[in-house]
């Protein structure tokens, strides 16, 4: 890649940069504000972890028909699509009077964000080779920190000072700005990237269909690592959607200050632990392909051990390392995972390859965790701290096995996905 390109490259990664940011931002007000809304409309623990609940349902269940939108049209404008219909349903989750209201904003939120991250990942996987897009993957995953983070904090912190409607108002006109700026990005050929093979435009991007999509799931190492991911969603979003209100009922905290401790965790752990992650799965991977898994693999056994310690710290003062150790291990999977994917896949399916792992980890993930677990809540007296103790630490040690049984499977997937790769070019 010439000069010029590179530094295209690096301002499209800058671009979803800040879209990522936003999807978290939009998608994690609702946990910092959630006593403020759940005060409001009365709700039990259940049907505050319903409103997660249906965001991740919907979201699921459109993410399919966006991968292949992704793989066969134009990535760019899936994107900017995407970016769009999200931001105008935050805008409109702030004029909700009622819970079904909330429920069906959270819905189209759902539908939005659906064929953003396949569509985005597909899209930088084109403009930079295979030995970055483990440490790019990181980099651009950090958006997603800062965007949890900020929808804490500032979320918390406005839902107290102003009202919680006014934390998603103020998030619609950054997306809409950015939706514009996304249309305007430059679409690259499919395969733009690799070191062999043909490069297709989106015209001629044609493999994916229903029967090479569930066909992925034969590829080893993407098997394992979708299922660890399932796992992994799972825990994700109890953790996401109950942490603040756990620091509330555990530690006498306010909203506000509940929200911005929770979103310390979450950004200082996250970044390191997302940051780390690309960089270690890259190093190991360097050594053994994988070191995409193993990586992975490792910091969630960690994860589990921590959380639940971390569960029963009897004092802010310790919860507070323990549970910005805890984030650290589960988010190093994130560049590691997303490498992974994209390496032993064709370009021309790559995006699919993403929404097949995102549909299953919400659906068979975190779309039911969190109403789970305001029900394991319920039932013991609104104790979150034991439902979330019960739930977590063995789910994650069960993702940290499942990855490991795919590590002997990465070298030769990449191979082949080389090889089918450079048969589209001798069949052009």
């Amino acid at each position: 890649m010439n000069r010029a390109g590179r530094r295209y490259a690096y301002y499209v990664l800058a671009v979803m940069f800040v879209i990522n940011f936003l999807n978290y931002l939009d998608r994690y007000i609702l946990p910092a504000a959630a006593s403020s809304i759940q005060a409001e409309f009365k709700l039990t623990d259940s049907q505050l972890g319903a409103l997660a609940s249906a965001f991740l349902l919907v979201y699921s269940l459109t993410v399919i028909p966006m991968g292949f939108w992704s793989d066969r049209g134009v990535r760019k404008n899936v994107i900017a699509s995407c970016v769009a219909v999200w931001s105008l349903a935050t805008l409109f989750t702030g004029f909700a009077r009622n819970y079904v209201q909330l429920l069906l904003t959270r819905g189209v939120l759902g539908f939005g964000e659906a064929g953003y991250f396949p569509a985005g990942t597909a899209l930088m996987a084109d403009y930079f080779p295979k030995d970055r897009r483990s440490r790019i993957s990181s980099i651009w995953s950090a958006g997603t920190v800062f965007g949890i983070a900020v929808g804490y904090i500032g979320g918390g912190i406005v839902a107290e000072r102003y009202g919680w409607r006014y934390a998603y108002f103020g998030t619609a006109i950054p997306g809409l700005i950015f939706a514009g700026l996304a249309f305007g990005m430059r679409e690259p050929l499919r395969g733009a990237a690799e070191a062999t093979g043909p490069r297709i435009d989106s015209e001629h991007a044609d493999d994916a269909d229903l029967s090479s999509f569930f066909g992925m799931l034969h590829v080893g190492s993407y098997r394992a690592a979708v299922i660890s991911q399932v796992i992994l969603f799972a825990v994700l979003a109890v953790l996401a959607t109950y942490l603040p209100i756990y620091m509330q009922r555990r530690y006498g905290l306010s909203v506000s200050r509940s929200a911005t401790l929770g979103g310390g965790l979450i950004i200082a752990g996250g970044l390191i632990g997302t940051l780390a992650g690309g960089w270690l799965g890259h190093w190991r991977a360097r050594r053994h392909p994988s070191g995409y898994l193993e990586i992975p693999a490792l910091s969630l056994v960690a994860g589990a051990v921590l959380l639940f310690v971390a569960l029963q710290a009897p004092s802010l003062t310790l919860f507070i390392p323990l549970g910005l150790l805890t984030a650290v291990a589960l988010y190093i999977y994130n560049g590691p995972y997303t490498a992974l994917m994209q390496n032993v896949m064709i370009p021309t399916l790559r995006a699919s390859a993403v929404t097949l792992s995102l549909f299953l980890a919400h659906l068979l993930g975190d779309s039911w965790s969190s109403f789970a677990v305001g029900i394991l809540s319920d039932a013991f007296g609104r104790n979150l701290g034991l439902a979330m103790s019960i739930f977590g630490p063995p789910l994650l040690l069960i993702a940290a096995v499942i990855a490991l049984t795919g590590g002997h499977a990465v070298g030769g997937d990449i191979e082949r996905m080389e090889e089918a790769w450079a048969a589209h070019e001798t069949a052009a």
